[in-house]
């Protein structure tokens, strides 16, 4: 075993080289994926409201349906945060060292990334058809059009993100499941490089 190299993982323990990090292609659908997760709160946030002059109140442009903006919101500010939380897992995975940690890791990756997938799925379709059903009458003067379509095809974009990256997660799966049966079969050979 090479000294200071942990078991399990070839370069646990190294220092963090953000070049690398960056080029890493589930890197860069994370980040894509957090991107278009601000585009899809913001536009709604920001112009997906509207009122009337003889109105007290706001209401949502997705037909009327404040269901609709809230959905959009929540799953846009949640997605935003869990790209952040798997984002800091990423920058941290190389220093674990025990196979069966950095498996729960990628396991749960698989599961978040799968489950935000499904959630941009049902905003899409959610979005979409309230963008369908919603009356011209209730905005005349086309006020935040642009954004809900924004927010639409934005949603619909971070289906294909969210699915790749559970993709890339299953693959990355693969590798530690092989790690793992390598560590098993060979227990006293050096690591594998990870």
């Amino acid at each position: 075993m090479e000294a200071g190299a942990a078991y399990g993982a070839g370069k646990a323990g190294g220092a963090f080289d953000l070049q690398t990090f960056i080029r890493q292609p589930h890197t860069i659908l994370r980040m894509v994926s957090w991107l278009f997760s601000i585009v899809v709160f913001g536009s709604i946030v920001n112009e997906g409201y509207l009122n009337h002059q003889d109105e007290s109140e706001e209401f949502c442009i997705f037909n009327r349906n404040q269901d609709a903006c809230g959905y959009g919101i929540t799953v846009g500010v949640l997605a935003f945060l869990s790209c952040l939380l798997y984002l800091a897992l990423d920058v941290y995975f190389p220093q674990i060292s025990s196979v069966k940690d950095r498996k729960k890791v990628v396991l749960s990756d698989i599961g978040v990334s799968g489950l935000w997938a499904f959630l941009w799925f049902v905003s899409f379709c959610f979005l979409a058809d309230q963008w369908r059903v919603s009356k011209p009458e209730d905005n005349p003067m086309n006020e935040g059009t642009d954004a809900a379509r924004a927010a639409i095809a934005f949603s619909f974009f971070s289906i294909f993100t969210w699915s790749t990256l559970t993709f890339l997660a299953y693959r990355r799966l693969g590798e530690i499941t092989f790690q793992e049966e390598y560590n098993t079969l060979f227990p006293n050979s050096p690591p594998l490089l990870s």
